[in-house]
């Protein structure tokens, strides 16, 4: 049988399997250490390092050799994997000690330890099963992991394992885990630090008893037990997170803030010793304060460093804070219309004297490291669509030159003088990786991925309205310019954290499929989108639905008068989780403009998802109602006029399945045909290489017929 499109797009895992990722530098900026399957088809991840001086790579670790047999997953393994949407096997995660000369990973529960000087093989250590999240301490001695609810420790040299933290006989307690919004939401993955000399842990104690239990069964197979899981939607009780010092000498020190008022621990960061070396963000629930702390680790008192406010939420940037060399604290506000980098003394913080070092033009996105006084960071100016490196430092600020004019997005890391940038351009599907030491070229690190079955996307960017909507139009290869009227598919995303239309060939491969089946294909990013600084993100305050679809609306319009081949009188929508959600809401609401829509894994009823996500945008359910009446989807179900699917994985513990049934049962009420896929044994990622290739293939047929389109061209459906 043919390959295609659709099955590669599933089997490769998006294109992600085969590319290079999560880097490691060394200190003195000699080697790189990285995960990365050995093929565009391999779902295993192996270790990696590669040699800065010769340009020579060399294979660290391999799963199949260590396991022969295949990793086996336990249920809190699938389940930290689904919060970081992780969709390879293998080696997915792995930590160093300082000089990295070691590194720590888990295989099928358990701990591995490789030898990155390349003196000793990759050897097993000795822990109780299941084990996860091994982290050596920074001397490279000993590693702490997760087992089970508790956190233990275990003694390379010795063998010697001990318990740092166990939670006894009570069954909602835990010790160093993120729990779900840390992990789901706030992207903290990790709940335990350790001390920059190694003498003792900084851990999370989580207690999940007053967080409301919810069961996700799976009704193909009566036979099993449903799954009973924490789950804090809005309005309800959070697990309640405090710290503790616990030493290698068995003390234990509370952290002490103001956990009722702040209780949201955001982040940690533990780079050097002293009383003011240990540093927390925290956060109030509405989110409109953010506060710094200093720690002492030897009593557990804070300090304030600084306190951020926002009249309607302040957003949590990863890499902040940081330290450079001289004991600067490296921050990221909102001044002056836009996200800025500060980098200023503990005391310039706390007076409030701290000054952005970057102008208003500049949106700061995310510090990713920090190298002596050098920050490095990447940032979008004037155009959304690119994010582009830059560096602060005793020399002011720096762009980094790119090799060529193209635009492009670009990730990196900097350490020991040596600066890796991960790059992908409008122009191409692949991501392509430069070491530079010293500022000049140092070699690439190869990438592996598979050239996709579609044509090269070309999008037509655009802004579009009076908001200036961000927007993509593709087109089929095969069409000709005046030749025939294309029927419209609306592919959004269209909320907060995530963009679509960015200047990465990558991110337009399904919708160039799309568009080869004989659609013009439209992708805009309208209020509430990352890349435009705070105020654009903030439009969308008190109201989930009312821009995001005005917005919409807007960018379709102008497309139609840019390109006057698209058939306004057959349009469709498509998306996934808040994408699923807009296009219901767009059916729903505006059945004059969508004519058909595909809602995947739709939220239908904000009250039903998490709190941090929700609580952010409309408020506490208690304090806001209106706010979530205005959002839900729930109330205009009598109001569907248009062919609607729903599309719902059963195993969903992100968006629960209940925000679909919950719509379909009002529809049902309301005597509204629809259609409803329920997705047995699948979770909110559908990453199920089958599930992924037919769920392309039905959503085409489903719009076919929802708009009376004809089969595309021969030489488009071969593809």
């Amino acid at each position: 049988m043919a390959d295609t499109f659709p099955r590669q797009h599933a089997r490769t895992r998006r294109f992600s399997l085969g590319v290079p990722r999560s880097f490691r530098i060394s200190p003195d900026g000699a080697r790189i250490v990285f995960l990365r399957s050995k093929s565009g088809l391999d779902q295993v991840g192996c270790l990696w390092q590669y040699n800065v001086g010769t340009g020579q790579e060399h294979l660290v670790a391999d799963p199949a050799v260590l396991i022969p047999g295949g990793e086996q997953l336990d249920p809190a393994e699938r389940a930290r994997r689904e919060r970081s949407r992780e969709q390879a096997a293998g080696i997915v995660s792995f930590a160093t000690d300082a000089q990295l000369r070691i590194a720590a990973f888990a295989l099928s529960g358990q701990v591995y330890v490789a030898d990155l000087t390349g003196q000793h093989p990759v050897r097993q250590v000795s822990t109780p099963v299941p084990a996860a999240d091994p982290r050596p301490d920074p001397a490279g001695q000993r590693i702490a992991y997760l087992h089970e609810r508790a956190l233990r420790m275990t003694d390379l040299g010795t063998g010697e394992d001990t318990a740092v933290a166990e939670p006894g006989d009570t069954p909602d307690l835990a010790f160093g885990v993120a729990e779900f919004v840390a992990a789901e939401e706030i992207h903290r993955m990790r709940g335990y630090w350790w001390a920059p000399d190694g003498s003792a842990l900084l851990l999370a104690r989580v207690d999940d008893s007053g967080v409301q239990r919810w069961h996700i069964a799976d009704p193909a197979n009566p036979g099993q037990p449903a799954t009973a899981v924490r789950y804090p939607s809005a309005g309800t009780p959070n697990s309640a997170v405090s710290l503790l010092i616990a030493g290698r000498d068995g003390s234990q020190v509370p952290v002490d803030w103001d956990a009722a008022a702040f209780p949201y621990l955001v982040t940690v960061s533990w780079e050097r010793g002293g009383p003011d070396g240990l540093l927390l963000v925290v956060q109030s629930r509405d989110q409109k304060q953010m506060r710094l702390l200093a720690a002492d680790p030897r009593t557990g008192a804070t300090t304030l460093i600084r306190a951020d406010t926002d009249p309607h939420w302040l957003e949590v940037v990863p890499g902040v804070p940081g330290r450079t060399s001289d004991g600067k604290i490296v921050w990221i506000a909102d001044s002056g219309g836009a996200r800025r980098l500060l980098v200023a003394t503990a005391a310039e913080h706390a007076a409030g004297a701290a000054e952005p070092v970057t102008p208003p033009a500049l949106q700061v996105r995310e510090v990713l490291d920090v190298d002596g006084e050098v920050v490095l960071f990447t940032a979008t100016q004037q155009d959304p669509t690119q994010a582009r490196l830059w560096t602060y430092g005793p020399t002011g600020l720096n762009a980094i030159p790119a090799p060529d004019e193209q635009p492009r997005v670009q990730t990196g890391r900097l350490a020991g003088g040596t600066l890796l940038t991960a790059s992908r351009t409008a122009g191409s599907a692949h991501q392509a990786t430069a070491v530079l030491r010293d500022g000049s070229p140092a070699g690439q690190i190869a990438a592996h991925a598979q050239e996709p079955l579609v044509p090269a996307p070309r999008p037509d960017i655009f802004r579009a309205g009076e908001r200036q909507i961000v927007t993509a139009l593709l087109l089929p290869s095969w069409h000709q310019p005046g030749s025939a009227k294309l029927p419209v598919l609306v592919d959004p995303y269209g909320g907060p954290h995530m963009q679509r239309v960015m200047a990465s060939g990558a991110l337009y491969l399904t919708s160039q499929w799309l568009a080869e089946q004989g659609f013009a294909v439209l992708i805009a990013d309208g209020r509430g989108t990352p890349g435009r600084g705070p105020r654009w993100e903030r439009e969308i305050a008190g109201d989930m639905a009312r821009p995001v679809l005005e917005d919409q609306v807007d960018a379709l319009a102008a497309a139609a008068a840019r390109c006057p081949d698209l058939d306004t009188a057959r349009v469709a929508i498509r998306g996934w989780s808040f994408g699923g959600f807009l296009a219901a809401l767009a059916v729903l609401r505006r059945p004059d403009v969508f004519h058909a829509g595909i809602a995947g894994a739709p939220v239908t009823d904000w009250r039903l998802y998490d709190t941090h996500y929700t609580e952010r945008y409309l408020g506490h359910p208690d304090d806001s109602p209106k706010a979530y009446e205005r959002s839900s989807l729930i109330a205009d179900a009598p109001s569907l006029t248009r062919p609607l699917m729903i599309i719902h994985g059963l195993a969903d513990d992100n968006v629960v399945v209940a925000h679909s049934l919950r719509l379909s049962q009002a529809l049902l009420a309301a005597g509204r045909p629809h259609t409803v896929l329920p997705l047995s044994g699948v979770t909110h990622m559908a990453s199920q290489e089958q599930v992924a290739e037919n769920l392309l293939l039905l959503q085409v047929d489903f719009l076919r017929r929802a708009l009376g389109v004809a089969p595309a061209p021969a030489r488009a459906a071969a593809r």
